[in-house]
């Protein structure tokens, strides 16, 4: 029996690329690959690459700068690119470094197989199409180990929206939702390896249309019958979009039961001017008029959201418009960054606001959505919660795992609960974390 190729794989971004990351390592594993932690020690190293951070592109080439010694090293060693950045650069990645063996975009690394075996043949591989097979639907069929108690499963992919300074629509490609019976069996057999949560994923969740018994299915009715599966506790989604917050998703965080009370709903910005220059097709009022009625449906709920500072043309008064939003809504917890320009999208033509006021604005906002996250984290303390622990904490006997409310929050708890809930009383609030003890 031949010796197993190791491969190391190397993930940035979202979720989404931690999914696919996995499904990747799980298609080369099919070619006698298995996972190491070390591009020291690796046969293939792939970069599973993000878009969606200011430079990502020239990020991504410092990182292969990077590996050229151990490419010196180990001349047989093989280096792939996938991802969103492999979709937009394609062919000028291997121009630039031309020690890069393969490069496989998002919607086509189910050919991976065969993309290895070329590059073993001494061939390059490159693969960015937007094929019309179901990527996941064609992925070899892999042994499936033993796993952790929270997973990601993908449902949608793409994105129809065309936020002008998004690159998603550009590297993902349009939107698509996979059929219900087969994420429903995904269900059930991340249950059977240990799962109790399941993340549910997509660029545009809350747009999922996928086709289940009876036609047509969204993402309230996809989660009503994954609710149904034996052993699964615990469902969340992210990321929405307000636009697609529909009547029975918002009806769903009330009476399902399994749906955890936590939201991540990107605003972006608090100015009307300033999101109709996004392309968002909402307003602000809108959409604090839909947080109302999904706080209607569940009043305990915790919201997160998606700020963006110094988008071309943005005023101080636009800036203070979304100061006001965030007073208005109150969120738990939240993103904010400076904006940095997309070549390729809408808003890469216009000049954006100067750095220094960018700068000083994030500063303001992120003080703020500080104070909001601190505040609901102290509101916590004396308060029971329930906690799937998931690994060993930093102090002998500690457990660390998550709340409902997507709290970090530690105890000392004995290593038979790891996988399990328990029920845990918050007697602290630190900066990023509570501590809980065992009730």
């Amino acid at each position: 029996m031949s010796e197993p190729k190791k491969l190391f794989v190397k993930t940035y971004g979202c979720q989404m690329n931690v999914y696919d990351s996995e499904r990747m390592a799980e298609a080369l594993g099919s070619e006698g690959y298995e996972q190491v932690g070390t591009a020291e020690e690796a046969d293939m190293i792939l970069l599973n690459t993000c878009h969606i951070r200011e430079k990502a592109a020239e990020k991504v080439y410092s990182e292969l700068g990077r590996m050229r010694p151990l490419r010196e090293a180990n001349p047989d060693l093989k280096i792939g690119v996938a991802g969103c950045v492999a979709q937009a650069e394609g062919e000028e990645i291997m121009n630039r470094q031309p020690m890069v063996d393969l490069v496989v975009g998002p919607q086509t690394y189910h050919r991976l197989p065969e993309m290895a075996r070329k590059v073993e043949a001494g061939e390059k591989a490159l693969d960015t199409d937007f094929p019309e097979e179901d990527k996941f639907a064609h992925l070899p069929k892999a042994r499936k180990p033993k796993r952790g108690p929270t997973a990601f499963l993908t449902v949608q992919e793409g994105c129809d929206k065309f936020c002008a300074f998004c690159v998603v629509p550009y590297t993902r490609g349009a939107e698509v939702s996979r059929p219900a019976d087969r994420l429903l069996r995904e269900a059930n057999e991340l249950v059977e390896r240990g799962v109790r949560e399941i993340t549910l994923l997509g660029q545009n969740v809350n747009a999922y249309h996928g086709q289940g018994d009876g036609g047509e299915w969204g993402l309230a009715k996809l989660i009503r019958e994954m609710a149904k599966v034996d052993g699964l506790e615990r469902i969340r989604f992210t990321t929405s979009h307000p636009n697609d917050m529909e009547d029975d998703l918002i009806a769903a965080h009330g009476d399902c039961e399994k749906l955890m009370p936590y939201l991540h709903l990107p605003v972006q910005s608090g100015s009307d001017k300033i999101l109709k220059a996004m392309n968002r097709k909402h307003t602000a009022e809108e959409y604090i008029r839909l947080i109302e009625r999904i706080r209607a449906a569940r009043p305990d709920l915790l919201l997160s959201g998606d700020f963006i500072v110094g988008f071309p043309g943005e005023t101080e008064a636009d800036f203070q418009a979304t100061m006001d939003l965030v007073e208005t809504v109150g969120y738990g917890q939240a993103y904010s960054f400076k904006y940095s320009s997309r070549p390729g999208t809408p808003a890469a033509e216009k000049p954006p606001v100067d750095d220094a006021t960018s700068s000083e604005r994030l500063q303001r906002l992120q003080a703020l959505l500080s104070k909001q996250q601190y505040a609901v984290q102290d509101s916590m303390v004396g308060r029971e919660v329930q906690v799937l622990f998931e690994k060993d904490g930093r102090l002998p006997g500690q457990l660390i795992g998550k709340s409902e409310y997507l709290h970090a929050v530690h105890a000392l708890a004995p290593q038979n609960l790891k996988g399990e809930i328990a029920k845990v009383r918050i007697v602290e609030s630190a900066k990023n974390s509570l501590k809980g003890e065992l009730i």
